[in-house]
């Protein structure tokens, strides 16, 4: 005989059947931690429902959601009432909420709160111990995930706003129980590197658990140990960690961590720009206001009858302080001019352009990649190189690895 046969439909229907149709489920308060928890623009709520041993999948949507007496979030503890269903298209079964109250906090958010009370006693959190970052940093560590999306946007961010950068990226873990150790170790390794000049610590968003490496508290004194300035970038704008209070400076995503660590150069250009014109307004000033008073001096009633040697005394006198004058003047903008050199230098020696000019070239792909290995091209494809003077379109016929 042949086995009977059903669709998946119908099997999850039947489950479906099963589970809502149960009586025993019905009027059933539920106790547990909120995680994952998401404000949908729709206004429905999706989250996670956990407790030490099981977890539940949980939707409240807008029309239940709209009576909340509280705003819900990770780690709160709560009391849920609502029916329990199956959502055929992912064949998932989840509770459907029409009520929920408050509790009292997660055991995650408690030791969380615990911690910071702690550490904030014993003064780590103090503004006045915090240390301020380098204008312009020469080398810049990122501890982080090496595959994820954070070192990604970090490397962006960094290279556009300061080409000249040098970044070393120390791999770590982010999540799970070894990600504590492994990011303690990241920040030994780097105190080794005593050229550098601050660090980003961090990773992108997530639920309170997967945040929750950076609430240890050996993390939180191994940063705060640090010989050079940390940046702590960890999650969204709204998540904070312990690592974020105990950092020199908290950045609301790893993103804006970068855009911290470094000025842009085009600013730095318009600022020099600002003060050349500036100076150069100064200067003129001065000279037109000494050249007015000398002008008022010689043709003051004073001179113009006096006795023949008085005058040439005081013709000589005139003579003199406007050579004084003269060589006051050409010294300040003698210094003024080094000084404005000097910075046109610098600046100049940190331009990729200097770079150029010695005969190199920047290689970028049709969207823009810039090319630093030839494993990166193929046979056919099409590159833009750009040199001292000009670019140049061209097609790889060939590599070399």
């Amino acid at each position: 005989m042949s086995p009977k046969t059903i669709t998946v439909s119908q099997l999850t229907y039947a489950l479906k059947r099963l589970i809502e149709d149960n009586f025993l489920l019905e009027g059933v308060w539920v106790r547990g931690e909120i995680s994952n928890f998401t404000a949908h623009s729709s206004g429905h709520l999706y989250f996670t429902l956990k407790d030490a041993g099981a977890c539940i999948r949980c939707v409240m949507f807008k029309s239940q959601a709209r009576g909340l007496k509280f705003k819900p979030a990770d780690g709160h503890e709560v009391l849920i009432s609502g029916r329990i269903g199956v959502y055929e298209k992912s064949g998932q079964y989840q509770l459907y909420v029409e009520e929920m109250t408050p509790s009292g906090l997660g055991s995650l958010y408690q030791a969380f709160l615990q911690l910071k009370e702690k550490l904030e006693r014993e003064g780590l959190f103090d503004p006045e111990r915090k240390r301020k970052l380098p204008f312009l940093p020469q080398k810049i560590g990122v501890i982080t995930s090496p595959t994820g999306a954070a070192v990604r946007d970090i490397i962006k961010i960094l290279r556009r706003r300061r080409p000249n950068v040098d970044i070393l990226i120390f791999p770590a873990q982010v999540q799970g129980e070894e990600a504590p150790d492994s990011l303690i170790k990241a920040l030994e390794e780097a105190a080794r590197f005593q050229n550098l000049d601050l660090i980003i610590i961090g990773r992108g968003g997530g639920s309170l658990e997967e945040l929750w490496a950076f609430n240890d508290e050996r993390l939180a004194r191994a940063i705060a140990d640090f010989p050079k300035p940390v940046i702590s970038a960890v999650g969204h704008e709204t998540d904070f960690t312990i690592a974020d209070f105990v950092a020199d400076l908290r950045a609301p995503t790893p993103s804006g961590a970068a855009e911290l660590a470094v000025p842009d150069q085009q600013d730095l250009s318009r600022q020099i720009r600002q003060y050349k014109t500036r100076l150069f307004q100064t200067v003129n000033g001065k000279l037109q206001h000494e050249r007015r008073i000398l002008q008022r001096i010689t043709q003051s009633r004073a001179l113009s009858f006096p006795k023949q040697l008085l005058l040439n005394t005081r013709r000589q006198e005139v003579d003199l302080l406007n050579e004084r004058l003269v060589r006051q003047v050409k010294q300040i903008l003698t210094l003024k001019r080094e000084r404005f050199l000097k910075v046109l230098g610098q600046l100049d020696t940190l331009s990729p352009l200097a770079t150029l000019q010695r005969g190199y070239s920047i290689v970028q792909k049709e969207d823009g990649v810039f090319v630093k290995d030839a494993a990166q091209v193929e046979p056919g494809e099409l590159l833009k190189i750009t040199l001292a003077s000009g670019k140049i379109n061209c097609e790889v016929l060939s590599k070399e690895s």
